[in-house]
């Protein structure tokens, strides 16, 4: 089992992007509510997070809102890989608490690596663990009933709701607030 939320991070060469985003990149404030990237643009930056929390959204036909992914703590933050290929985002990344983030422009991050064939053996990487991070998270969603996927969550995370609110754990899980509520009363009671 990983201690990382995004278990990407373990299978990424995790150093050498923080110091790429901490020595070339420049801290960016964020405030609660503000994006980091919007939907139908380009993803500017790529970034490492110093403190707060911000989560991936997509939104349906119908205009809900859907939370793909969660990120806080020593995590990256982007519109990964598509920031580096000039590719407009189909979803937003959106701070849920104000945030301090060492940010490196993309088109920066693009030019080393055309240049640098050691950089873009870390970026394929990088790619290869993020792809394989959603992935799991897809097949899970037909593989495991949603208390499962809560039991799972809560186990790794119990201080998750302190981070996220109930609507945002409950969209991530693929289910409604309502379940999520009953699913954690439930989980109380067999304590």
């Amino acid at each position: 089992m990983t201690d990382n939320f995004n278990t990407y991070i373990e299978h990424i060469d995790f150093d050498a992007w923080r110091r790429l985003c901490v020595r070339k990149g420049a801290l960016r404030c964020l405030a609660k509510g503000e994006e980091f990237v919007s939907i139908g643009e380009v993803g500017r930056y790529i970034g490492f997070i110093v403190s707060g929390a911000l989560k991936y959204v997509a939104y349906s036909d119908d205009g809900a809102e859907h939370v793909m992914g969660l990120v806080f703590g020593d995590g990256f933050v982007a519109d990964w890989p598509f920031c580096l290929y000039g590719q407009r985002a189909k979803l937003a990344i959106v701070a849920v608490s104000d945030c301090e983030i060492f940010c490196i422009p993309s088109s920066t991050v693009k030019e080393i690596m055309d240049s640098d064939l050691d950089f873009r053996d870390i970026v394929m990487h990088s790619t290869e663990a993020v792809y394989a991070t959603v992935y799991d998270r897809y097949v899970d969603l037909y593989r495991k009933s949603p208390q499962r996927r809560y039991e799972e969550l809560i186990v790794r995370y119990p201080d998750l709701f302190d981070i996220f609110s109930l609507k945002d754990i409950a969209s991530f899980l693929n289910i409604t607030p309502t379940h999520l509520s009953r699913l954690r009363k439930s989980d109380r009671h067999q304590c």
